[in-house]
């Protein structure tokens, strides 16, 4: 893993350009953009996730250590071949209808993407025929809801049930997340997970993958 230390150095700095100048380096040497990901800017990421649980990187600091990824995924993808990186699974992703907040959602979109799902962000003010109709066009194994306010939440119920009359509630795993949301709330109203914050919601949503996968 020694060759790969700079790129997961600079990443876990949030040091986007050296992160791009590190991954460039790398595929000049021959190593492949598949190892290039997984083994440096995942790896990397890996490391920020575990920092910013163990209260040892703040908000800020995850967020320029995801940009970082991003862009060398964005550089090491741009060389492979078509089909050769598959996402790990794709999610439709919105804030509830009612609801125009989006700060948290776009940090686990970003999250996502650096960690190799395909996220299909629908916005905010979401209502439920626009998430059906997103499910059908891009069959994702994952939808994701998000909200701020309280008085949205009920949006969240409406989608599930949606869901269900259109025959497509089995086909994806819904979480929820967002200020208001609980693990109770979740569980009442039909959801498979609760994301209790950006920095874990990666991992859980890779674990609950690799169970339903099995």
């Amino acid at each position: 893993m020694e060759k790969f230390k700079d790129v997961i150095d600079n990443v876990v700095a949030g040091n986007i350009a050296e992160t791009k100048d590190a991954v460039r380096q790398l595929l000049a040497k021959g190593v492949s953009p598949g190892d290039v990901i997984e083994k440096g800017l995942v790896a990397g990421l890996g490391v920020v996730g575990e920092q910013f649980a163990n209260g040892d990187m703040f908000l800020p600091e995850m967020m320029l250590s995801a940009v970082a990824a991003r862009e060398g995924i964005a550089i090491a993808t741009k060389d492979m071949k078509k089909g050769q990186y598959k996402p790990k699974a794709t999610m439709v992703l919105g804030t509830i209808k009612g609801d125009l907040h989006d700060m948290g959602k776009n940090l686990v979109a970003l999250i996502l993407r650096t960690r190799g799902f395909e996220v299909i962000d629908l916005g905010t003010d979401v209502h439920e025929e626009q998430f059906i109709s997103a499910i059908r066009e891009h069959k994702p194994e994952l939808l994701g809801m998000s909200c701020l306010m309280t008085t949205t939440m009920i949006g969240m119920k409406d989608v599930i049930n949606a869901l269900t009359e259109a025959g497509l509630r089995n086909t994806v795993k819904v979480i929820l997340g967002g200020c208001p949301v609980t693990q109770e709330f979740a569980s009442q109203i039909g959801a498979d997970y609760y994301g209790r914050d950006v920095g874990s919601t990666a991992a859980l949503l890779e674990k609950s993958l690799a169970i339903y996968r099995v």
